[in-house]
């Protein structure tokens, strides 16, 4: 077991949760966005984008390489493995002088609820945080490791 595992772990967790909140960003910037994409000559509103995460699991061979080399490689971590669309239906709302209004007067807006993905902001920017302080907490010690051998 490397001493830096702490380290590999904490940082793939950062970059895991940099990305989830670039994800939520998006969604929220694109809230009311109405042209998101085009589908057989048709404009549709955007979609909800999310994050899978997934435990990086090295294979037994990948183990065996790495202890033969001297543990060069990291051992785990989380990553992004996809970023999926929300299938949730779009939200239909009456506006008949919108541009976009359909022959009933309905508007599809984006499935985005601004209320969820304040909550999956916060809940990233606090996986975030306890990912910082995990990394400093591995640095503290590793400090006090080297402090032992003065």
């Amino acid at each position: 077991m490397r001493l830096s595992n702490g380290f590999d772990a904490s940082a793939s967790a950062l970059t895991a949760q940099r990305l989830r909140m670039d994800v939520i960003s998006s969604n929220i910037a694109n809230a009311e966005t109405t042209r998101g994409k085009v589908v057989n000559g048709q404009f549709e509103p955007y979609a909800r984008k999310l994050t899978v995460m997934e435990q990086i699991r090295p294979s037994f061979a990948d183990t065996l390489k790495r202890e033969i080399d001297g543990g060069s490689k990291s051992q785990g971590g989380v990553k992004v493995s996809q970023i999926m669309e929300d299938r949730t239906p779009p939200k239909l709302v009456y506006n008949p002088s919108h541009p976009d209004a359909d022959a009933e007067g309905y508007v599809k807006l984006p499935n985005v609820d601004i209320l969820k993905e304040m909550v999956d902001m916060i809940s990233a920017t606090r996986s975030y945080e306890a990912n910082v302080t995990a990394l400093n907490a591995t640095k503290a010690m590793f400090t006090k490791a080297l402090e032992i051998g003065k």
